[in-house]
């Protein structure tokens, strides 16, 4: 079975498969004291300069919760886009795990603004409210959708000048490094971003992604906030060899251009398709490996008996269509042809 519903359905890697078969080697430190975890450090600095600190962990909620909590005191508050991962899709990890108050503000196209940012950027000495501390973005957005560097560094600035801190969502970050043609380095580091969740298992791990901290100042308290958060893996090895094999080289980087690619073969198939039949229509631009589209129930139907896809909330047959790193440009023609109802 192939799908186009998540990037999360496809395999890992057989690279990374590889790497955790050749970590599987006799016994090793626990808890991250092992040769695996000290080259993942330096594959981290060599890609966010050498201030930056990672710590691997077990899945992206893992990665949110623990940066947020590293950055917030209690009394702290998060302002994130309503349609942000951490707010809808998480099952309330950052509140009931977390305990953390998010701010949500309504955002076109799932990316934030200084002027959206601004919506919730009051109340501080208030003790009313909880106080806004972190602004959050998602890279990519829910929507597909990128944040360009100088879009992040604005946010950044806006933050900073308000005591506040800049964390990203980064768990599909390599697809918009491959959208903007940027590097790591320019699209986080340079930016000025405090805290990064790094993304590795959409874009073909088995299942491991990190806390990646720029700012020195909340690096003390993560490797307790991992701990306490259930994050932390005694075989880190494991999960770090993962990350290694997929950041080490450019495997992260020609995995999600892969992806990006069939993501714009098939929305570039589906505007052909909206200029030939009604029904069909395109809904956000295509700028990672979503597509999102509108598109009528006989044909979805159609299309959904063969690769399973999503229904998408906010309106009458809205679609989201994931394209992975092991996406084929057969299958996304076979998808188009389905929906087509060519024979």
């Amino acid at each position: 079975m192939k799908s186009f519903a998540s990037d999360n359905y496809a395999g890992a890697h057989p690279a990374v498969l590889d790497a955790v078969i050749d970590a599987n080697s006799g016994h090793a430190p626990a808890y991250g004291d092992d040769p695996w975890s000290e080259r993942l450090s330096e594959v981290m600095r060599g890609h966010f300069g050498e201030r930056a600190v990672a710590l691997p962990v077990f899945n992206g909620t893992g990665a949110n919760v623990v940066a947020l909590q590293a950055a917030l005191p209690r009394w702290g508050a998060v302002i994130c886009a309503t349609s942000a991962h951490i707010n809808v899709d998480e099952g309330g990890a950052p509140e009931r795990v977390g305990n953390l108050k998010l701010l949500g503000v309504e955002a076109p196209d799932g990316k934030l603004t200084p002027e959206l940012v601004e919506r919730e950027a009051w109340g501080w000495g208030t003790v009313h409210r909880a106080q806004p501390l972190v602004v959050s973005i998602s890279q990519t957005t829910e929507f597909g959708t990128c944040y360009s560097p100088d879009e992040i560094a604005a946010l950044a600035e806006q933050a900073h000048s308000l005591g506040m801190a800049l964390h990203v969502d980064g768990s599909r970050i390599s697809n918009a490094a491959a959208h903007l043609g940027a590097s790591l380095q320019t699209l986080i580091t340079d930016t000025g971003v405090d805290l990064l969740s790094l993304g590795g298992t959409k874009n073909g791990l088995l299942g491991a992604e990190a806390v990646v901290a720029l700012n020195e100042e909340f690096v003390p308290g993560l490797p307790y906030v991992r701990k306490l958060s259930m994050q932390l893996g005694s075989k880190m090895r494991f999960l770090s060899a993962q990350l290694v094999a997929m950041f080490e080289g450019d495997l992260w980087i020609t995995s999600a251009a892969h992806a990006n690619a069939m993501a714009q073969r098939l929305h570039a198939g589906l505007a052909s398709l909206a200029s030939e039949q009604p029904g069909f229509a395109l809904l956000h631009p295509a700028e990672s490996n979503a597509v999102f589209a509108r598109v009528p129930a006989e044909a979805a139907a159609r299309a959904r008996a063969v690769y399973p896809f999503y229904d998408w909330p906010g309106g009458e047959s809205q679609v989201r269509l994931m394209c992975s790193f092991d996406t084929t440009e057969a299958e996304v023609d076979h998808l188009l042809e389905l929906f087509a109802g060519r024979p």
